[in-house]
């Protein structure tokens, strides 16, 4: 913020009164007027998140209400909490909730820590050309489509002649469809998402392992501890800030378990264990027509988003840990 100063009297300690410069707070158009042109590059960035952000926030109006496509948002009947009522009594709903957070689970459990496992690997990488090149192939899947990496999926698991089908025939004895067995939909899942994302996570942790101080390891060298004992001690404790940071960050969008990925992968038969939050709203609003019930599952799902960020910030704030706010 600037600042600008102006001089007051101030008595010293040995009484004489002298002059000394307090800021002063500059009016906010005079700041608007100074930085006009950064004010101007910023202005794309506001108009972006005022027209696909803010104003879409409009149609959470239709959750409370009962949508005719005749009469449109504003003349259909306001209903209060009816969608509501009937979501939480749903019998499907449960099921779609419980699948929703147990991925959700697995992702905070097994897909969160990797991208940091393997940015501590390359970290001990010597080889620069052999650390680059692993680099490069393990951000290359980042930039496919779900569609893409569904495609492959059902190329290596095909029934019958699959590759990797064929090659868990050889090593359990049974031949199963891999692609329709409810048991294997989340391993899958889980699966693509890693080879995936894992890749392109590890550039926010390697950038952070790149700015702690060489020093410490060499003090903690001098003081005899290896390798792991330094890992422990110093490279975690120095990228702790931005691993808390990407935690608080990922808790918002916990329940956002993939909509394209979920719904490339599910079939009739698997559908028990893959119907989720997004696709769930997907099939009651679009092939349905209910769009106002699938408002509210979609806005009881935002809820939950901001409860989890404001607590999961609220708590790393009460430990003294970095936050976002």
């Amino acid at each position: 913020m600037a600042v600008d100063t102006y001089e007051v009297k101030a008595p010293a300690p040995d009484g004489e009164v002298r002059e000394t410069a307090r800021p002063r707070k500059v009016p906010l158009q005079v700041r608007l007027l100074q930085y006009r042109w950064l004010m101007l590059l910023l202005l794309p960035g506001v108009i972006y998140f005022v027209v696909f952000k803010y104003m879409p926030m409009y149609g959470v109006t239709l959750a409370f209400k009962d949508y005719v496509p005749v009469l449109g948002w504003s003349d259909s009947p306001w209903v209060g909490l009816k969608h509501f009522d009937r979501m939480f009594t749903s019998p499907d709903f449960p099921r779609v909730f419980w699948n929703t957070v147990v991925l959700a689970f697995l992702n905070v459990v097994i897909v969160f820590p990797m991208p940091i496992i393997v940015a501590l690997m390359l970290n001990e990488l010597r080889v620069t050309v052999l650390k680059r090149m692993i680099q490069t192939a393990i951000y290359i899947p980042h930039f496919l489509s779900w569609a893409i990496v569904a495609s492959i999926t059902f190329l290596l698991f095909a029934y019958g002649d699959g590759p990797l089908t064929l090659l868990v025939e050889r090593l359990t004895g049974d031949t199963e469809s891999i692609l329709t067995d409810p048991a294997w939909f989340r391993p899958l899942i889980i699966l693509q998402t890693l080879w995936k994302s894992v890749g392109w996570g590890t550039i926010i942790y390697l950038a952070a392992l790149a700015g702690v101080d060489a020093s410490l390891y060499e003090a903690a060298r001098i003081d005899g501890a290896t390798r792991m004992r330094q890992l422990w001690h110093v490279t975690l404790p120095a990228i702790r800030s931005t691993i808390i940071v990407m935690l608080i960050l990922q808790s918002g969008t916990l329940l956002d378990t993939g909509f394209e990925q979920i719904y490339l992968m599910t079939n009739s038969l698997n559908r028990g264990v893959a119907e989720v939050l997004d696709t769930y709203t997907y099939y009651m609003g679009i092939e349905q027509g209910a769009f106002s019930y699938s408002t509210a599952v979609g806005l009881f799902k935002g809820v939950i988003g901001a409860v989890l960020i404001f607590g999961t910030n609220f708590l790393a704030k009460k430990f003294n840990q970095s936050t976002l706010f």
